[in-house]
């Protein structure tokens, strides 16, 4: 048999592996599964954009290739988006970029910038292909642990100065994935005057700025980088509007970033289809109620889920953004064991947190993508659970 690549084999084994095969065997008995599982929202896209993607599909000109870096007009849209909700200007012809989706962007990121041996600051836990993807390209992920003690913030000060003139990029998420942590202006401020010491260019995971609660809202790192000299945003429709399938986000900031993204993508995919493209302007810039809508949908799930782990002994604060929480595993369990023990004896599925790095282990990740009478049923599953 022919032997893969060895960057193949530097991918860490798939961490969710026991989880799904205990999914599975308790499917084979018929058990119901509640699934807390995935952070992908069961609310349908808003229906004007469904309406505009119809449309657009019936014009022959959009089934023919698009534009590699993606429609002028749909980077306007975004331009513009950014221009109301954050009061930063983008030059839409070469401060934008239309990804199929952030991840792709995201994973595409360190091999435009990380030659073998260099070095990436990655946050732990964290979105796992941060690190994979410099693992991939023959980087050096250095970790940056994220605490409860610290608000699951990055403790700058512990990372070696020589590790610091040595990155190259850093990647940064807030609102956070997988704990729900947000950041504040003093943040960053600190990660732009590192960038600047440094010189190194700022990554910056944004896919959830939008779903968040109780007035809180997000900044953006391009507020604090005004001259666009050391960040990037990578961005997504996925999930305010409820489109994670449908595979559009952008990348925004650096325009020397944005090009050598742009560059490196131009040899490996053929850009977004175009009524997709057409639908994410009907997103961006039509009617906002149903953002709003399904921000109060997320609220009270999140609710539902914080006062139901409380009730079985399970404290943990309510985010302010995203929809996800992330929680301690009852003591002398570890992540995966809590997790195994959940499916087997509830068929409840939770995220075990040590699949978003080391520093994961010791919590669970449940994301509230599922409706108010499913989270109801948990609850009770979880006060006859003996722990």
């Amino acid at each position: 048999m022919v032997k893969p690549a060895s960057r193949v084999e530097k991918i860490p084994p798939y961490l969710f592996a026991r989880i799904d095969k205990k999914k599975a065997e308790a499917r084979s008995k018929g058990i119901d599964l509640i699934d807390f599982g995935i952070g992908d929202p069961d609310i349908p896209t808003p229906r004007n954009i469904i309406e505009k993607m119809k449309e657009a599909t019936e014009n022959p000109k959009n089934h023919r290739y698009p534009s590699y870096e993606g429609m002028l007009e749909f980077r306007q849209a975004v331009a513009d988006w950014y221009r109301k909700r954050f009061d930063v200007n983008l030059d839409p012809k070469d401060e934008v970029l239309t990804l199929i989706g952030s991840k792709e962007g995201i994973a595409h990121m360190p091999w435009a910038y990380i030659e073998s041996g260099e070095i990436a600051l990655i946050p732990s836990p964290g979105y796992p292909v941060y690190k994979i993807m410099t693992l991939l390209t023959g980087g050096i992920p250095y970790i940056m642990p994220l605490r409860e003690e610290n608000g699951f913030l990055p403790i700058f000060d512990e990372i070696p100065e020589d590790i610091l003139h040595k990155a190259k990029i850093m990647f940064i998420n807030y609102p956070n994935n997988p704990t729900g942590a947000h950041a504040g202006d003093d943040f960053y401020e600190k990660v732009i005057e590192i960038a600047k010491k440094y010189d190194i260019l700022i990554c910056h995971d944004a896919a959830y700025s939008e779903i968040a609660y109780e007035g809180y809202k997000p900044r953006s790192i391009l507020e604090f980088d005004k001259d666009k000299q050391y960040s990037v945003e990578f961005h997504s429709l996925s999930k305010t509007y409820c489109m994670t399938g449908w595979r559009i986000g952008f990348a925004v900031g650096n325009k020397d970033a944005i090009f050598n993204l742009g560059k490196l993508k131009t040899n490996i995919d053929s850009g977004v289809f175009q009524a997709i493209q057409y639908a994410g302007i009907e997103a961006l810039t039509g009617n906002q109620d149903s953002v709003e809508e399904i921000k109060k949908t997320f609220q009270r799930r999140r609710d539902l889920v914080v006062d139901g782990l409380k009730s079985v002994g399970i404290n943990v604060a309510k985010p302010l953004a995203t929809f996800y929480i992330w929680a301690k595993v009852p003591g002398g369990y570890t992540s995966a064991d809590f997790c195994e023990k959940l499916i087997g004896e509830t068929g409840i599925v939770v995220t075990p947190g040590s699949g978003f790095g080391d520093e994961g282990e010791g919590y669970f990740r449940l994301s509230i993508t599922i409706n108010e009478e499913r989270i109801k049923e948990a609850v009770k599953r979880l006060k006859a659970l003996k722990l």
